[in-house]
């Protein structure tokens, strides 16, 4: 593709994720007034931009005045990036103006699909990993980078089940729509093993086989266990609890390859106090303080806690749940 529009911009001036230790977190508006009231001991946060796609109201207010203090990251759910059917043009043009608003320093969306005929699911559905589906989410991927003018990170997701149809695996898929679109990826370290441990495969060597320099962000989150109809163990990537030890292992390993990238700690279910958030960010952070020298030509500059405001844009037209 002919690509004209800018990379996003790194925190740290740089062209990868990494290059400096961020660990961060989701905003819950159960941990907003503290976060405003007295702050929180975190890098940047992020939020699902469907929950923002509003007209006004105090979503947005506390989300400009989180922004003035922190750099953000938006994750979107909606988009469908592996849909059979054309992308939501509405959705795509809310989403512009969200982030043409809040400036984030990071974009992501999934490689799945969650509507088909006109209907939505509340789901992030599996692909098989086939030469029509990858061009299929390349023409999507090349159309919202088009659209949106920054680059997206592509998160590899959690699934359950794998296709006969598929000519691939999931490293050599997302490194080709990497080589062909220019899109980032976020690495969901959480994902990477739920798959493995499901699928019996090997979440090492699946991070080892991806193409470290278009990681830009990456994803730690919790799993609830359970068993399939085999009695096999079962992974349900849930994001109610802390993260494994076993993830953090794989985390480990995944930094030592990859440097300083920067994390979130994902918590969408049963959400604990912030203090408890905080302290997985603070590990994770020194997971990345251990890492950053030797991917560090230059040491870079710590990101200031504050960053410029947004810039000025007209609310979002129409709502998203």
């Amino acid at each position: 593709m002919t690509q004209d529009w800018p990379p996003s911009p790194r925190p740290d001036g740089g062209t990868r994720g990494g290059g400096a230790a961020l660990a961060g977190l989701g905003l819950k508006t159960s941990h907003v007034a503290q976060v405003l009231e007295g702050g929180a001991t975190v890098d940047f946060f992020e939020v699902h931009a469907e929950n923002y796609m509003v007209d006004g109201g105090p979503f947005l207010r506390h989300l400009e005045r989180v922004r003035e203090r922190w750099p953000l990251s938006i994750h979107g759910v909606g988009l469908s990036i592996g849909g059979e059917g054309p992308l939501d043009q509405a959705h795509l043009a809310r989403l512009a103006t969200l982030l043409e608003r809040y400036q984030p320093a990071w974009f992501s969306e999934h490689l799945a699909w969650s509507s088909h005929g006109g209907h939505w699911f509340n789901d992030l559905l599996p692909l098989p990993y086939d030469a029509a589906t990858l061009q299929r989410v390349c023409d999507h991927v090349d159309e919202v980078q088009q659209r949106l003018r920054r680059r997206l990170l592509l998160e590899n997701p959690s699934t359950y089940v794998e296709f006969a149809a598929s000519t691939m695996n999931e490293a050599q898929f997302l490194n080709e729509v990497v080589r062909r679109t220019g899109c980032g990826l976020l690495l969901d370290v959480n994902n990477a093993f739920v798959n493995a441990v499901n699928h019996a495969g090997d979440a090492a060597a699946f991070i080892a086989a991806l193409p470290a320099a278009a990681v830009g962000e990456i994803h730690l989150a919790g799993f609830a266990e359970d068993a399939d109809a085999a009695g096999d163990r079962l992974l349900i990537d849930d994001h109610g609890s802390p993260v494994a030890d076993a993830v953090w292992s794989l985390y480990a390993q995944a930094t030592a390859r990859l440097g300083p990238v920067p994390t979130l700690i994902e918590r969408d279910n049963h959400v604990p106090a912030l203090a408890v958030l905080e302290a997985e960010a603070a590990r994770a952070r020194a997971v990345l303080h251990r890492h950053a020298a030797p991917h560090a030509a230059v040491a870079p500059a710590r990101l200031a806690a504050r960053v410029a405001p947004p810039r000025d844009a007209p609310a979002p037209a129409g709502a998203q749940a």
